[in-house]
């Protein structure tokens, strides 16, 4: 059974879904069970994904890593998500641009998630 904000990924063709509304099926694509997303599971350098979260005035600015991440074309940050009070806040980056990304929220407790394009999902 999936579980509410889990992200999932087709390991043929690359899809990758965020869960929304809690079913009982599973998640197929290209006839394949979709792998979940475990986050912070990947043998990469840690400094280079965890995110780090920042409370700045009118909201939080998150930045990738301690040391920032490469925003190349082969490797990059697709996403980086922010979730407070049952809600989800993304934006998406492309290669060039800085792995941050600020979000105008009033919040009390905060996570925040990126998704590398080859070392998969992290959390803070």
């Amino acid at each position: 059974m999936t579980e509410r904000l889990q992200v999932y990924k087709c390991d043929l063709c690359g899809n990758i879904v965020e869960v929304i509304h809690v079913g009982a099926g599973e998640l197929v694509c290209c006839g394949a069970p979709m792998k979940l997303q475990v986050e912070n599971t990947v043998d990469a350098a840690k400094e280079k994904h965890v995110p780090v979260i920042e409370k700045v005035a009118g909201g939080f600015k998150v930045k990738v890593g301690s040391v920032p991440h490469p925003m190349e074309e082969k490797h990059y940050i697709e996403w980086i998500e922010l979730i407070a009070d049952g809600k989800a806040y993304r934006q998406f980056l492309q290669p060039g641009q800085a792995p941050e990304a600020t979000f105008e929220i009033k919040a009390d407790g905060v996570t925040a998630r990126e998704y590398c394009n080859l070392h998969g999902l992290w959390k803070a």
